[in-house]
């Protein structure tokens, strides 16, 4: 689902791109700087070391969308700064003229994931001892289920 949320910010940038922004829609893009891919001036990962909020609107020039990302040019107190910004590290994605969204939940690496495989039937260990189900724990049905 997360693939088709970032082809959808794609399509809307490459629409952007090509023709400008529509009316009075603007965009609040939330990113995580600490990506791995994330390409921003060190005075702004400085500034933002977890996460940082850019706006597209009024002035912005150089916006170039790819498959992986897109690499855009904003004013920063009168200081055009270049950014590239992956997909994958977007984490929200707003235009509050049409009062539309997404948000990217931060997702575990499957190295962080639980040994057992669900999908061959495989219980997933719980890391509690208490029958009392938490959240993102997963739980086997199994004991609920009539005979």
């Amino acid at each position: 689902m997360h693939d088709a949320m970032r082809s959808l910010i794609q399509r809307v940038l490459e629409g952007v791109a090509a023709d400008g922004l529509p009316g009075d829609h603007h965009f609040f893009i939330t990113f995580d700087t600490l990506h791995e891919d994330v390409e921003i001036a060190d005075w702004l990962s400085d500034r933002y070391p977890d996460e940082m909020t850019i706006v597209v609107q009024n002035w912005f020039d150089d916006l170039d969308v790819t498959d992986q990302g897109f690499g855009i040019t904003l004013n920063f107190g009168d200081t055009p700064e270049s950014l590239y910004i992956p997909y994958d590290a977007i984490r929200t994605f707003v235009d509050p003229s049409v009062e539309f969204g997404l948000r990217f939940e931060t997702q575990e690496g499957e190295d962080d994931l639980p040994d057992g495989d669900p999908e061959n039937g495989d219980e997933i260990p719980a890391p509690d001892t208490d029958d009392t189900p938490h959240e993102g724990e997963v739980v086997s049905l199994d004991s609920f289920r009539k005979p």
